[in-house]
């Protein structure tokens, strides 16, 4: 794991200050002043369901869940009441200024069912609340004890809640930590001349500096906020695959899965040709990803979908043994699409997830399958789109593989309580 070395005389609470001070005078995300296009975005039902399921795949639709938005940001609590407008929304955020701009957009739009607080999320357990839903996304690794941060969260959770986490990963940020380091070296401040002469400085970086690849295709360093809260932040902490796991155990919390998972396993992409795919396949788990995550080696971010150690046993995960994968409903998640020209030999079309960063991770079907993913509508189960085409001999396989892929989650509720599908 890496963390940003200590002062000599700086305690939990100057640390936890000084994260306060540093978003007082660099907001991040950079604010926003409208949520038009996002909101249009989420209109679609079906885009919601598939958020929905990919959380809580055996419990029927709902839209009036409580989510708690920890760390909100500049936005993020706004957005998610515009997503959601029959839920209740509560951001909390330590960053008086950042409230005040959510609070803005908050007025705009109207957002009756959004409520905010300033409020550190290792104090969330004063809120003497229960949330089915928690977002912490890029909030836990800047924290002076990100394991106290968590054990609060999971106290806050609902018995059969989920938690949305995302901590930053630390082979692809090996840049990222360089500078951070040459910046605490040169004391680079995070003043707007600091930050200016830190970007000048920045090209004339060498070409094949590790950061490099960031530099080029990351929207934070265009942005002075993006740039101080890459290299300037003054607590900045990684995991890798098994400190994470680590982490949720000493949390007492339970890995659902991965919000896009194909990067992590040996079925998808190009080692699913390799030598060592037979070798990646006999490990566990847990294994496997911790594994991929080295093979990769340019992992910038794990997202993880968590839920408490002590759930409820009704949530049935996704499995293909036995019968029961016939009746889920596959629903296709956004940012799907199936390429059909320049297609490779026998190919009818070419399946991309296009919120995947890795360009090995595609998946060619032919003819038969693509009828089969043709018929996906998000109201059929399994079984009654494998029968109108008779081609049921091919479902388990199609489907397992769509699974993996991330172009689909499942509704796997039962089906007398799903009648509003």
């Amino acid at each position: 794991m890496h963390e940003s070395p200590p002062s000599p005389r700086r305690t939990s609470r100057d640390t936890a200050e000084a994260v306060r001070e540093f978003y007082e005078d660099h907001p991040y995300p950079p604010p926003v002043d409208t949520l038009d296009d996002y909101r249009k975005h989420w209109l679609d039902r079906d885009r919601r369901r598939a958020d929905y399921h990919l959380r809580w795949p055996s419990d029927s639709f709902r839209e009036n869940a409580s989510i708690l938005v920890a760390g909100c940001g500049t936005s993020q609590a706004a957005k998610y009441a515009v997503r959601w407008p029959e839920a209740e929304i509560l951001g909390i955020d330590v960053s008086a200024k950042s409230i005040e701009h959510t609070e803005a957009l908050k007025r705009k739009y109207s957002l009756d069912n959004l409520a905010l607080h300033q409020l550190a999320v290792e104090r969330v357990g004063d809120l003497n609340r229960r949330f089915d839903h928690i977002v912490c996304t890029g909030v836990l690794h800047h924290l002076s004890d990100p394991d106290a941060g968590l054990r609060a969260l999971r106290e806050t959770l609902a018995p059969s809640g989920a938690i949305d986490l995302m901590v930053y990963a630390p082979y692809g940020r090996t840049g990222v930590y360089l500078l951070q380091e040459y910046c605490r070296r040169l004391g680079i401040g995070s003043s707007a001349a600091d930050i200016r002469n830190l970007a000048a400085s920045l090209q004339a970086l060498p070409p094949d500096h590790p950061i490099m690849p960031l530099l080029r295709n990351s929207p934070d360093f265009q942005t002075e906020a993006g740039l101080a809260d890459a290299l300037l932040h003054p607590q900045d902490r990684s995991y890798s695959v098994p400190e994470l796991f680590e982490l949720l155990a000493d949390c007492g919390l339970s890995f659902s899965r991965w919000a896009r998972q194909a990067p992590y396993l040996p079925h998808c992409g190009a080692i699913l040709n390799s030598p060592h795919q037979s070798l990646l396949s006999r490990l566990p788990a847990q294994e496997q990803y911790a594994a991929l995550e080295l093979f990769r080696g340019s992992m910038l971010r794990h997202s993880a979908i968590l839920h408490r150690n002590d759930a409820p046993r009704e949530s049935r995960p996704i499995r293909f043994e036995g019968d029961e994968w016939l009746d889920y409903v596959p629903i296709r998640l956004p940012g799907t699409i199936c390429v059909e020209e320049r297609l490779p030999p026998s190919a009818a079309g070419v399946l991309i997830n296009r919120t995947h960063t890795y360009t090995d991770i595609y998946l060619p079907i032919d003819t038969e399958q693509k009828q089969l993913f043709d018929a996906i509508d998000g109201q059929r189960s399994i079984r009654e789109i494998a029968a109108d085409i008779e081609a049921k001999h091919l479902a388990r396989t199609l489907f397992e593989r769509l699974w993996w892929y991330d172009q689909v989650v499942f509704d796997a509720s039962p089906r007398d309580d799903t009648a509003a599908r």
